[in-house]
């Protein structure tokens, strides 16, 4: 039997049932790998002798009466984490030779849940794109377009479900690095609450793994079920046992509905800072539709959400201080002059993101209060809605674009140029308050592309999405394999 393409639920009944081993499923997907790898570039660090140990590993404790939520299911893991014996690079050529000592957190839970580490996926130079290519692995190609990106920068992930190379991956999240792989690539996503799953380990090189709290930045689940990414996401859900885990643990809430007609939905498909493009508003209309047909709540305008060119902005602003903190002081520099040198009424987001880029500690309180705003806002509307359906990014995959200035890029929505950054305000709009947001598959293009849509839910209420997740897959499906 074909078992690449199963889900992990169904693989882990077999599993429990005999109808298959470990060794087999892992044997299967390697060589499914190696078959069809060459053309897609997704698992950038085969590590197919340990697995197939794993797997055997597995198959004795099955019989000797163990049972663990992942026991014997083969996954991947993106590059960024750090794996015991692996290379953790980040794409970045310095940092090629480098091999942490222990696995991260979230390898470790995998692991620990039985899982079968088949090895490591691509991603771009620092995890800093929205596609997935660095000087040390190459490109990642999108399964259904080889001519597109399949996105990042959980890109290698996304493109190793869709192909079937294991049932699951784990990735991160700041700028939407696992939703827009899911969204270019077909397959489902989960960015979880800021805060609900450690992030040891997932750190650049060759910085120590310590338990650090990072800004915005999540790690999550990724499946081609939203049912799996549910079984995912209790395995890594929970904080770091070096801090809060000493103390505490996580009981996340139930999904506050179990039918569709019960859920009360703003849809929202447009933004005043970049237009959607037709084939994702057919996807949000297509949601929509089924939403309404069920008996559901379905809105398209709310005086209660915060608004949209606010948080855009003040996304930008949280995301790049973030991302240039560590620049070499003359890079700073520079960036501090241009910045000054912007007109006070320059209130573009290319303005928002290079004043971000040199704010001062005060600037930053100033930037967290007015989010701490915005997410009492949120509070607010979650009290009317359960959950908000928007875009990810405003099309579907484009093709490869490695021009190294990204302020050169552009996307091209309906036949429009516009600024490549400025993309990132769908996949903004969870991120700056911290909440969380589910990915899934809404159609398909006009050319045959995946096309997928958000649910965002109520923060630390990750179930609700979650949950509405795959009532709309039985509604309208879900994942399909690349023709």
């Amino acid at each position: 039997m074909e078992w690449n393409f199963q889900t992990a639920e169904k693989l882990a009944a077999a599993l429990r049932a005999g109808e298959v081993t470990s060794a087999e499923l892992t044997d299967q997907a390697i060589a499914r790998i190696e078959r069809d790898d060459k053309a897609i570039n997704a698992i950038c660090v085969p590590d197919f002798d340990r697995a197939r140990a794993a797997a055997r590993g597995a198959d004795e404790a099955r019989a000797r009466g163990e049972d663990r939520p992942l026991l014997g299911i083969p996954v991947t893991v993106k590059e960024s984490y750090n794996i015991a014996g692996l290379p953790t690079t980040w794409g970045m050529p310095p940092h090629r030779n480098f091999m942490p000592a222990e696995d991260a957190v979230q390898v470790s839970r995998l692991k620990d849940a039985g899982a079968v580490v088949l090895g490591k996926t691509n991603v771009p130079l620092g995890l800093q794109d929205v596609q997935s290519f660095n000087e040390i692995y190459g490109t990642t190609n999108n399964p259904w377009d080889h001519g597109r990106t399949p996105g990042g920068s959980s890109g290698g992930s996304a493109a190793a479900l869709a192909c079937g190379f294991g049932a699951l991956s784990i990735g991160s999240d700041i700028g939407g690095s696992l939703r827009t792989p899911a969204h270019f690539c077909g397959v489902y996503a989960h960015k979880p609450t800021l805060g609900l799953a450690a992030g040891r380990g997932m750190v650049p090189p060759p910085a120590p793994a310590l338990p650090t709290d990072s800004d915005l930045a999540v790690v999550g689940p990724m499946a081609r079920t939203a049912r799996d990414l549910a079984l995912l996401l209790d395995v890594m859900a929970g904080p770091d046992p070096l801090t809060l885990g000493v103390a505490h643990t996580v009981t996340l809430p139930p999904a506050r509905h179990e039918r569709l007609r019960d859920f009360r939905v703003l849809v929202l498909d447009e933004h005043p800072l970049i237009p959607t493009g037709s084939a994702v508003r057919a996807g949000l209309n297509r949601v929509a539709d089924a939403l309404a047909d069920d008996g559901a709540r379905v809105e398209r305008h709310s005086p209660l959400l915060p608004d949209l060119t606010e948080a855009a902005k003040l996304y930008a602003q949280l995301l790049f201080s973030s991302l240039v903190a560590r620049f070499p002081l003359e890079a700073y520099e520079e960036l501090r002059a241009s910045a000054a040198a912007l007109s006070a009424d320059d209130q573009s987001l290319d303005a928002a993101r290079l004043r971000g880029m040199v704010f001062s500690h005060r600037d930053w309180i100033a930037a967290n209060d007015r989010r701490e705003r915005h997410r009492h806002g949120w509070r607010q509307l979650f009290a009317d809605f359960d959950a908000v359906v928007c875009p990810i990014t405003p099309t579907p995959a484009f093709p490869h674009d490695h021009n190294p200035d990204r302020l050169e890029r552009r996307i091209d929505i309906d036949g429009v140029a516009y600024p490549y950054l400025d993309q990132l305000v769908w996949a903004g709009l969870p991120t700056m308050p911290g909440l969380p947001a589910t990915a899934i598959p809404a159609g398909r293009s006009p050319e045959g592309l995946p096309v997928g849509v958000q649910l965002i839910g109520p923060m630390f209420e990750d179930r609700t999405p979650l949950r509405l997740a795959e009532l709309l897959e039985r509604k309208i499906g879900g994942f399909q394999a690349p023709e």
